[in-house]
């Protein structure tokens, strides 16, 4: 089951990539972005404990295979 104990332990090593967390309402799907060299994540606030778990394993999946791939 997927708890708080392991979202914490993903907006953490989110935290540690210079990224911002930040939990948000409205009518979209999770994700990231760039922004004036601002590097956040949004994350549905509605979305279930294990939505959320499951969207910011997603989302650091993503990151690491991006930065994997433009390191030299």
């Amino acid at each position: 089951m997927k708890n708080k104990k392991t979202l914490h332990k993903l907006e953490k090593e989110l935290n540690e990539l210079n990224y911002a967390v930040r939990y948000e309402k409205g009518n979209f799907s999770s994700g990231y972005c760039i922004v004036q060299d601002k590097r956040v994540v949004i994350v549905n606030k509605f979305f279930s404990m294990e939505s959320k778990v499951d969207a910011l394993t997603e989302i650091l999946t993503e990151i690491i295979r991006l930065s994997n791939l433009s390191a030299p």
